[in-house]
């Protein structure tokens, strides 16, 4: 590492300036735009360690690492110590049992992430014009941390291409995933959209955005100060049941979301409501470019409501809005048919042990190849048109 670079950790977000962090984050903040990333703004990572959603007894323990030169900070990253590979969305179950199965030891494990947040952002994060020194230093910092820790790995999980080839050529191991994404082609609505698809899709998806919408209420988008405290309690109804079912347990805790209503404008919530009552509804975070799909839930099974709400509801808003495209969440082939187009994911693996290392750079050469070929089939089987490029 530079000499001329200091690296700090630290275990609680609200140790480091907030302007300092945002200033390395989302310094568009600052010219009055909406963060291109919500996730890793020092709020949303305060609003996480806060509310008890991450830190002592979750297994997400922060040890956030700060860069400076001469003092100033030029280089942040959100860095986890992990007891376990929960709430990652790039699996790495299959790698820790085989290094256990040897007799080595897998956890704990440093993640550098977004908690429960499969979504794709910087994670290295630098001020414009030093991106260069401060990506070496943090990823330099990162490694030299879990060699002096004696923790068998580091994981930069959802980052971008760009900082996924840097760690590559620093020595990490590069990791190729894939979600689907909706892309804005300017469209000026969402009968705009649908005549981009071929006929039959077409046809497919008006009668299920119909057959949705007949569920015996009405739908309504509320953002700012449209959402209200109850709002949020039955949100917080339908995401327990969500995560009950998916994950054993919800990650996030009631006070995360009283957090959530303090950062409002930058929440969409779709609710259905049946006679003034929420009955279903979709949660999204709203970027400069992007809106971020994260939580769904209900109390009553209607038919395509899900998709309603979830996708469908999230590209008119973003068509209505002038976003760039909308990023629904990990996993789910059902969305092709919905107009959303694979796209790859990167993330990036240090390993200390030479074995585990050169067993995981075998697999991920043969997983990289599949995904390639993955998305282009599916990009192939895509509901547009076939004469123009999906």
């Amino acid at each position: 590492m530079d000499q001329g670079v200091e690296i700090t950790l630290y275990s609680d977000i609200s140790e480091i300036s907030e302007a300092d962090w945002n200033a390395c984050a989302c310094p568009e903040v600052a010219e009055g735009a909406r963060a291109l990333d919500p996730f890793t703004t020092h709020r949303f990572l305060g609003a996480l360690e806060a509310s008890g959603s991450v830190g002592p007894g979750t297994g997400w323990d922060a040890r956030h690492l700060v860069a400076k030169i001469e003092g100033r900070v030029i280089g942040v990253a959100p860095l986890y110590v992990k007891s376990h590979s929960q709430g990652e969305y790039v699996f790495d179950h299959g790698w820790a049992d085989a290094f256990e199965r040897a007799g080595g030891r897998y956890y704990p494990k440093l993640q550098c992430a977004v908690p429960f947040t499969p979504v794709t952002g910087r994670r290295l994060l630098v001020l414009p014009g030093l991106e260069e020194v401060g990506r070496t230093a943090l990823l330099t910092g990162m490694a030299q941390i879990a060699e002096g820790a004696g923790v068998s790995s580091v994981h930069m999980t959802f980052c971008t291409q760009p900082e996924m080839e840097a760690a590559a050529d620093a020595g990490w191991l590069a990791r190729i995933g894939q979600q689907f994404h909706w892309i804005n082609r300017g469209y000026a609505s969402f009968d705009d959209f649908l005549g981009d698809l071929s006929s039959r899709k077409r046809k497919a998806l008006r009668k299920e955005r119909a057959r949705a919408q007949a569920f015996g209420g009405q739908i309504v988008q509320l953002t700012g100060d449209d959402i209200r405290p109850e709002h949020w309690d039955a949100f917080w109804t339908f995401y327990q049941d969500t995560g009950s079912r998916k994950w054993g347990r919800p990650y996030l805790t009631r006070a995360f979301f009283d957090a959530l209503h303090e950062m409002r404008d930058d929440v969409l919530l779709v609710l259905a409501l049946r006679d003034g009552n929420p009955i279903a509804g979709a949660l999204n975070l709203i970027g400069h470019e992007a809106l971020f799909g994260r939580y769904w839930g209900c109390i009553e099974d209607h038919p395509y409501l899900h998709f309603e709400l979830c996708y469908h509801q999230a590209v008119d808003w973003a068509i209505a809005h002038g976003l760039q495209r909308v990023e629904a969440g990990a996993q789910g082939e059902h969305k092709l048919a919905r107009g959303y187009l694979p796209v790859p994911t990167y993330s990036a693996h240090w390993i200390a042990h030479e074995g585990l290392r050169r067993a995981v750079a075998d697999y991920l050469e043969g997983e990289r190849a599949a995904v390639d070929e993955d998305i282009e089939v599916l990009n192939e089987m895509g509901p547009f048109r076939s004469n123009r490029e999906p």
